[in-house]
């Protein structure tokens, strides 16, 4: 039901081994065995290689319709469609994370993509089967961590060694597979990444609040207060490294499956640790050591002078913060063969986390985030029913549950200690007859949301729906039209957040009245394989009510801009496409244009623009692909974005010139070696969608170097 963005041709020959089938397999939950993810664009090994980084955000920042939140280099979320955090599901093999990244943006993502078989981005209404919150898309990233299939000749090794220039990166991953006998398949996969600080193309700042800061330097020197217009002049001309931005982190995994005929069973744990900088706006570490003296002593500050208290916040701010992040997972998948019936099979998918977030100033603790969560999922897939002459009937209905248990401790726990629960209904229809489909979902979802202090509680029903029409010509043309009508409850941070939160350099506050959001939604797409060509083209629209966003009010509290999240009607209007076709065959290998990219402009019914919306993005590469070499020459463009809500200030455009070089030196293509000059003009770019665009750009002129491969 969604646009296609990554549709091969049928049995295109992949010159990185095998075959590319025109069947995308969609692994989470029951979906392969549909095609209402038939748009789905999936993120292959190579291109995985190719756009590493260490957070999901950064990996696929390149696809239509997706950009990142950029926080930091140890903090990017997806942003699809222009939605982020709770309208964006992240998931590992079809379940949810279940840690803190969607309640805000300096929150890391607790997956190591560097393990990643494959990433999913998943769009389209169908998608709602994941959650309500799943309305702006989902993200679903695929490990192996439990075995799916026995490995050819009772092994599989996958492995990747990187570096690059921009941070002095040194990382390396690897994954084993081992078949133990003829009905067990045994998992381990580890991992290890560290960075310096991020090397930039120019000033840390924008130009804007470069200026901004200069110019309270000068009032501060023409007051008579040296010392503070001097840290204001340092901080204003930081350019060439990005203070601050370095990080490390590791993951463990292994898991363990179990095999017989058309059954399996498997469980797996993992472990992510992460320690990242967070690099701050100027001023915002004065902030850190009021809250700090707050919290400690209030009277001590009324027996000392402006001068000394100046001393003192200038020595604790040189302290750096960062975060330390910890994850525990563990994860069950079964899957049991019925009969030959209406009902084919049951799928059952639980996830457990248990994740610790620890913002650190030097090696003092502040405040510390802790998530306890149980995701799980149940699912009975039908079999192929004839319905009559050539129309058929094939789905899945199934439930799902959550629980989730916050606290956040400290001088900046923004967030009250809270509990989070859902239950929900959902089902998956298809009737296919000849070339016309139509697909159907529906979900219903009970959600609670309760402050664990007080009797503050919140409840809500939420009714989704969706229904897609489709026509498949013979000339390899398929287009269809989507109509979706969703809800969704607001989460326990829109209602309940209310202090300072100095890693965005805001104060958040909620609503806990605060009514659940409603959305209708139509979209068209149109796919097409002609003559070795692949085309993708999507329109779509959706109407808000009740539209929960986090505005700037313009006003302070606690020497922080207040945000607080409002609700209004709002319009989303949406182009994104793709198109790959080869050009010639030149010097025994083929040239290959890929075009790709996105539009979308949000409106509050005010008439105001939804903040923090990424402008138009345009993507054009050429590449030369042999047997041994491929060779690919791309430019990225983002548009200047200047339509802007009131207190967000505009972002200017830029354009980064890529090139690289995949190498594999062996006849079975086992190995790749890829040689990557990234933003080689180096040219400074901000993405619009981050928080703090204004002080933390995107890499300078990066090499790098890596290895991958698979035995």
């Amino acid at each position: 039901m969604a646009q296609d963005v990554q549709f091969p041709s049928p049995h295109t020959h992949d010159p990185h081994g095998g075959d590319v089938q025109d069947t995308i397999v969609v692994t989470a939950g029951g979906l392969e065995r549909l095609d209402m993810l038939a748009g789905t664009s999936v993120v292959s090994e190579a291109e995985l290689q190719r756009n590493m980084a260490g957070q999901l955000g950064d990996v696929l920042a390149q696809l239509p319709g997706v950009s990142a939140t950029g926080f930091a280099p140890g903090s990017s979320r997806p942003v699809l469609r222009g939605f982020q955090g709770e309208r964006v599901r992240v998931l590992v093999d079809g379940i949810g994370n279940i840690d803190a990244s969607n309640t805000s943006v300096d929150h890391a993502v607790s997956i190591d993509p560097l393990t990643a078989e494959s990433i999913e981005v998943l769009r389209g209404p169908a998608v709602l089967i994941y959650g309500s919150s799943a309305i702006g898309g989902a993200v679903n990233v695929i490990d192996r961590r439990i075995p799916h299939e026995k490995p050819d000749g009772g092994y599989r090794f996958d492995g990747v060694l990187s570096a690059d220039t921009a941070s002095n990166l040194r990382e390396a991953g690897a994954s084993l597979d081992l078949a133990l006998g003829d009905y067990v398949v045994w998992h381990a996969d580890g991992s290890y990444r560290e960075t310096d600080d991020l090397r930039i193309a120019g000033f840390a700042l924008s130009p804007r609040l470069r200026a901004e800061v200069l110019e309270e330097a000068e009032e501060e020197a023409e007051e008579g207060h040296l010392e503070e217009a001097e840290e204001l002049i340092e901080a204003a001309n930081i350019r060439g490294r990005l203070p601050s931005s370095a990080t490390r982190t590791y993951s463990l995994g292994t898991g363990l499956t179990w095999f017989s005929g058309l059954n399996s069973f498997g469980m797996s744990v993992g472990y992510y640790n992460s320690l990242y900088g967070v690099p701050l706006a100027p001023g915002a570490h004065h902030h850190h050591e009021d809250e700090h003296e707050d919290d400690h002593d209030h009277d001590d500050d009324h027996d000392h002078d402006d001068d000394h208290d100046h001393g003192d916040e200038h020595e604790h701010g040189d302290e750096a913060v960062s975060i330390s992040l910890k994850q525990f997972r563990a994860d069950l998948r079964g899957q049991f063969h019925l009969s030959d019936g209406f009902f084919h099979d049951l799928v059952t998918r639980v996830g457990y986390s248990n994740y610790t977030h620890t913002e650190l100033e030097g090696d003092e603790v502040g405040t510390v985030f802790d998530v306890q969560g149980i995701e799980g999922r149940i699912e009975m897939i039908q079999g192929e029913q004839n319905l009559g002459g050539n129309a058929t009937l094939r789905g899945s209905v199934g439930l799902q549950f959550f629980h989730r248990d916050f606290q956040a401790i400290g001088a900046e726990a923004f967030v009250q200690p809270n509990t989070t629960d859902q239950f929900a209904l959902f089902t998956l229809q298809e009737v296919r007859s000849g070339p016309f489909e139509v697909e159907m979902g529906a979900r219903y979802e009970n959600t609670h949301q309760a402050l664990s202090s007080t009797n503050t509680r919140r409840r809500f029903d939420t009714v989704s729906g969706a229904v897609g029409l489709s026509w498949t010509f013979d000339s390899g043309i398929r287009t269809g039209l989507n109509i979706s009508r969703s809800e969704r409850a607001p989460s326990a941070e829109e209602l309940f957040a209310d202090g300072p939160h100095i890693a965005t350099s805001q104060y958040e506050l909620g609503d806990p009245n605060l009514s659940k959001e409603t959305a209708w939604g139509l979209e068209a797409y149109a796919r097409a394989t002609l003559g070795g060509a692949d085309l993708s083209l999507a329109v779509y629209r959706n109407w808000f009510g009740n539209f929960i966003y986090l505005s700037d009010t313009g006003f302070e509290e606690d020497e922080l801009p207040l945000f607080q999240f409002l609700q209004q009607d709002a319009t989303w209007f949406g182009v994104e496409g793709e198109a790959s076709f080869p050009l010639a065959r030149l010097g025994g290998g083929t040239l290959v244009s890929d075009l790709r990219g996105s539009y979308i402009r949000a409106t509050l019914d005010d008439g105001s623009p939804v903040p923090r919306i990424p402008p138009l993005s345009l993507m054009g590469a050429l590449e030369w692909q042999g047997s041994a070499v491929d060779l690919r020459g791309e430019v990225e463009w983002n548009d200047a974005q200047n339509r802007v809500s009131p207190e967000e200030s505009a972002t200017d455009s830029f354009a980064h010139v890529n090139l690289s070089a995949a190498i594999r030196p062996f006849a079975d293509q086992r190995i790749t070696v890829l040689l990557q000059a990234n933003n080689i003009f180096d040219t400074e770019g901000r993405r619009h969608a981050s928080y703090t665009k204004e002080f933390v750009p995107l890499a300078g002129r990066n090499f790098r170097i890596s290895l991958r491969t698979r035995l």
